[in-house]
């Protein structure tokens, strides 16, 4: 047995850049930071920052190009994938992105967006998961409880 799983929560580095398909298929892409925060040797406080590219299908697409904005706060749920291209030059580039599968929006209380897709207030500040079948078609379960 094999797992690819990865999760995260960062703030949103872009708006969303969406594209819609044939089929009224849509796909975003968008990135986001993640931060730790340490002490060095030296007792400097040092923070790294790590850029992750995020692709969101289909319906959790259009939840990105409506709700998802630079410097939103963000757990996402899915999974790593690697491909490569042709650049114009004709050497092989590759990029690894994170296929995301669930999203919730973090923010301060009233902020973000309910499970139905509509702006609401929310009571804990964090909306419900985005469940959507990603580009492989694959089914997603519902969503864990987080500890946060």
């Amino acid at each position: 047995m094999s797992v690819n799983k990865v999760i995260l929560v960062g703030n949103v580095g872009k708006d969303p850049e969406v594209k819609h398909l044939e089929s009224n298929v849509s796909v975003a892409h968008f990135t986001l930071a993640t931060s730790e925060n340490y002490t060095n040797k030296s007792g400097e406080k040092v923070t790294t920052t790590e850029w992750h590219n995020i692709v969101c299908w289909r319906g959790l697409a259009s939840i990105a190009e409506n709700y998802i904005r630079k410097g939103s706060r963000i757990y996402v749920e899915g999974k790593i994938r690697t491909r490569s291209y042709d650049a114009q030059d004709g050497t092989k580039r590759y990029i690894t992105e994170i296929l995301a599968d669930t999203i919730q929006f973090l923010g301060k209380k009233g902020e973000g967006v309910s499970a139905e897709g509509t702006k609401a207030a929310q009571p804990s500040g964090v909306s419900e998961p985005f469940n959507e079948p990603n580009a492989y078609g694959n089914e997603d379960k519902e969503g864990d409880d987080l500890p946060f």
